[in-house]
């Protein structure tokens, strides 16, 4: 072994040990209890089983993000960033209502069918841009993030009787016995025989498309035997423990770090998935009494970092822009279309609802009635909307990225950090230091982003990928909340979702002149907004402060999101979809770009109040809910074409 590799390997058999000495204190100290019967029980059928379930699923995962990369050749592929997880959960949910008496194969068979579609999805949407690492990366992410709002609500709605999922999402690795351990050991002894049969093919495509096929491969054939593998390996094990998150990305990432190349990954990856599920879960049980910080929320918190570190590395092929839309001549037209547009979204909201006999409109009289309950609703998903579009401006002008938008760069996942560190120091608050706590940790991720992109001086598409990062490492530490089951972690989960029901005329008011005491500074900085774009020679050259005008636009951007995030949620894609259609409709100019889009971001939050308080009468849809599926549906098309 070259002398350069053995101190990765050396670490990685030191933390082994350390991994291993901390399970056998464990095992040791319930032996030595007083109660020596039970004590061996809770060994034999708790912590064993829990041991080599770390094991296992570690071993599970790092060998199913090892195939998935070597199918796509795409070294940020893994089950997380396919949608697998995310897609397992909904699918779980579904049968749980559907199917409540299903045994431990029918939820197997339900994530496998859940994560495998997922896949699907995003790989059918990323194949035309031949699934270049960042595309498929981003479609990933939307998927996940589309299917994660409907399993919020899935959850929302059957709180009672989907209450395990809560605690799914988090990855726990609690054992009652050894038939989790045995499920995934036959699915992990399948998956080794088949990769072994997969190694060389899957070598062959490392050398490209045209190459293998020169050497006789049948590159489509291989490429779905791969997944196909690497999806069953990764929804076994949901299925059985829930959410594991990045350590399908960081053990093959680790093994390339630690020298191993080709089919030695696959090799390595079990190994190092295995090590790092089992000295995180060895330090998680030792950090808290049970699940108190869940296992998979740990291994998000060390993946994420990861990924942000692995950006500057990922090697991108040079790929043909979307021409720039031509602005229009007369932005006055189009700006009153949207006005009209907005006007007609608020007045349908307010008039139109639902009963037993189906859609209709208010008279004078019920109008006059139902002012109070939909008025604050309606007024306060307006400014949300409208808060999300203009940030949504501000951050595709400060980056320069057309698909840059408070979602997909993280800031409303940090947006959400902060209102739960301001509900779990303070408990029950007032509305304004949940606000203020949500502007915080919005302002800290888009900072965190900014950093790291600017480090790692990273293009616009790595920039996306800097914001899934953080996004994942703060929805990390939201799932670690909400998997506790306590009142937090439902307040929480109701905010991931958008659920705007409870809101009343205190939250109305505070959206409302929020979004117009941020008005004034965002029109203050339209001639920043027009010129940064442009390059940062040309800023200077025109005498703009480049490091004042970036730290103003950003702390506008985040006390927009944070204020915003506060009604609809982290996951409504407002703030990419508006300023994208705006700017398609030829409001290319900074002012006509961010007041168009306001009015756009309000009409699409309004119509999809209004759509989550009359679909499914007397029931009511989260807010969020609808503008995640409105706006994801946008995105992923966007992708798809551009």
């Amino acid at each position: 072994m070259p002398r350069a590799l053995v101190g990765p390997w050396l670490l990685w058999g030191v933390l082994a040990a350390v991994a291993a000495a901390l399970s056998l204190q464990d095992v040791l100290s319930s032996l030595s209890a007083a109660s020596a019967e039970v004590d061996r029980a809770l060994v034999l059928y708790s912590l064993a089983p829990r041991i080599a379930v770390a094991l296992l699923a570690g071993a599970a995962l790092g060998l199913s993000g090892a195939l998935s990369q070597a199918a796509l050749d795409n070294p940020l592929a893994e089950p997380a960033t396919l949608g697998v997880f995310a897609g397992a959960q909904l699918a779980l949910g579904v049968a749980a209502i559907l199917a409540p008496a299903m045994g431990a194969l029918g939820r197997e068979a339900a994530a496998f069918a859940g994560g495998a579609g997922a896949a699907t999805l995003v790989l059918a949407l990323a194949w035309r841009r031949q699934l270049d690492p960042v595309t498929v990366a981003l479609c990933g992410m939307v998927v996940a993030m589309v299917a994660s709002s409907l399993s919020a609500a899935l959850i929302l709605s059957r709180g009672d009787y989907l209450f395990a999922l809560l605690i799914w999402g988090g990855g726990s690795l609690t054992q009652e016995g050894w038939r989790a351990s045995a499920a995934i050991a036959a699915v992990l002894g399948f998956g080794i025989v088949w990769a072994l049969l997969l190694a060389r093919p899957l070598g062959a495509l490392a050398a490209g498309e045209i190459g293998a096929r020169s050497l006789g491969v049948p590159t489509p054939v291989i490429r779905i035997a791969a997944l196909a593998i690497g999806v069953l390996l990764a929804a076994t094990v949901a299925a059985e423990v829930g959410l594991i998150a990045f350590v399908g990305l960081a053990a093959p990432a680790f093994a390339r770090l630690s020298g191993a190349r080709s089919g030695r990954i696959l090799a390595v990856s079990p190994v190092i998935g295995a090590i790092l599920l089992w000295l995180a879960d060895s330090i998680v049980r030792r950090l808290g009494e049970g699940d108190a910080i869940p296992t998979g929320a740990a291994t998000a918190i060390l993946g994420a970092p990861l990924l942000l570190w692995l950006l500057p590395r990922l090697v991108l092929a040079d790929r043909p822009t979307a021409p720039e839309r031509r602005p229009r001549r007369d932005p006055a037209r189009m700006l009153a279309v949207l006005a009209a547009l907005a006007a007609g979204s608020i007045a349908a909201a307010l008039w139109v609802g639902a009963d037993a006999h189906g859609w209709r409109i208010s008279s004078v009289a019920e109008f006059a009635e139902l002012l109070p309950f939909r008025g604050p609703r309606v007024a306060a998903a307006a400014a949300a909307g409208a808060m999300f579009a203009a940030a949504g401006v501000i951050l595709q002008r400060l980056t320069a990225n057309p698909l840059a938008s408070p979602e997909v760069l993280g800031v409303g996942a940090g947006a959400g950090v902060g209102l739960a560190a301001v509900l779990l120091g303070f408990g029950a608050v007032s509305w304004p230091l949940q606000m203020a706590g949500a502007g915080a940790g919005a302002l800290a991720a888009l900072a965190v982003m900014l950093a790291v992109a600017g480090r790692g001086r990273l293009g616009p598409e790595r920039m996306l990928l800097a914001g899934a990062g953080i996004a994942a490492l703060c929805l990390a530490g939201l799932n670690a909340v909400v998997a506790t089951g306590s009142p937090s972690a439902f307040a929480l989960l109701a905010w991931i979702t958008g659920a705007t029901d409870a809101l009343g005329p205190d939250q109305a008011i505070a959206a409302v002149v929020t979004a117009a005491a941020l008005a004034a500074p965002a029109a203050a900085t339209l001639r920043w907004l027009h010129v940064l774009p442009l390059g940062t020679a040309t800023a200077r050259a025109v005498g703009v402060r480049i490091g004042a005008a970036r730290l103003a636009l950003t702390t506008i951007a985040a006390l927009l999101t944070g204020a915003a995030a506060m009604i609809a949620g982290p996951l409504s894609f407002v703030g990419l979809v508006a300023p994208h259609a705006v700017r398609a409709a030829g409001l290319a100019g900074a002012g006509p770009h961010l007041l168009g889009s306001a009015l756009a971001g309000a009409a699409l939050m309004t119509i999809a109040d209004l759509l989550a308080r009359t679909v499914i009468f007397p029931y009511q849809l989260p807010l969020g809910l609808f503008a995640s599926l409105i706006g994801g549906g946008y995105l992923l098309l966007a992708l798809r074409r551009r």
